[in-house]
């Protein structure tokens, strides 16, 4: 009984943590918004600023946006790709992934995007997530992660080749960087691999 109740209260103990990630990440992405435009341009992917030395922007820019309906558009997402995914990998899993995804879309900025002035928000970021989450589902022989996969397929290739999704621009404020997407998804299947390879234990939420 004693055992019981003690696997009980870990798996409880792993699912609190586990949720306790994504608030963070929402609240502190929240907590930037107050900031407004200053902390918008202090913050953002800058290649000039980059260059200069300000290499915090090559993280902080992934977290500021645009104004208040950009992060509600970008927290929306996050929420439901939380509920889908997040069971895929453990809490520390995931931070890996979600650095590599990080460092993936810079690294395309930077060295295949060179006319790429700035760069704010999650979307990137989300898409990596998802398409680790996604893959991680498809290799493992669960069908209902083929569906979501043919949506992320369908739509990374409907935004490279017919550009941002109808009603996107207008809803996040500003111009969507549909490339962001493509490189966060890419790095995301990277990172997930590198992780189902390493056989690395997983904590469902």
């Amino acid at each position: 009984m004693g055992l019981s109740q003690a696997v009980k209260d870990g798996q409880r103990n792993a699912r609190i943590l586990a949720w306790l990630l994504p608030v963070a990440v929402l609240a502190a992405a929240t907590a930037l918004g107050f900031l407004g435009d200053w902390g918008r341009d202090a913050l953002r992917y800058d290649r000039i600023a980059i260059a200069d030395g300000e290499v915090w922007r090559l993280v902080s820019g992934h977290f500021v946006h645009l104004g208040w309906s950009h992060l509600a558009l970008n927290s929306v997402g996050f929420g439901l790709i939380c509920y889908l995914v997040a069971a895929r990998f453990a809490v520390w899993q995931w931070l890996v992934i979600g650095s590599t995804v990080i460092a993936g879309i810079d690294l395309g900025f930077w060295f295949l995007q060179p006319q790429l002035a700035w760069y704010v928000g999650m979307s990137g970021l989300l898409h990596g997530l998802l398409a680790a989450g996604t893959l991680s589902g498809v290799l493992a022989r669960q069908r209902e992660f083929w569906l979501i996969a043919l949506f992320l397929v369908a739509k990374l290739g409907y935004e490279q080749w017919l550009g941002p999704m109808p009603g996107s621009e207008g809803t996040s404020g500003g111009q969507v960087v549909v490339v962001a997407h493509l490189y966060g998804a890419i790095s995301g299947i990277v990172a997930a691999l590198c992780v189902r390879f390493r056989k690395l234990p997983a904590a469902p939420i």
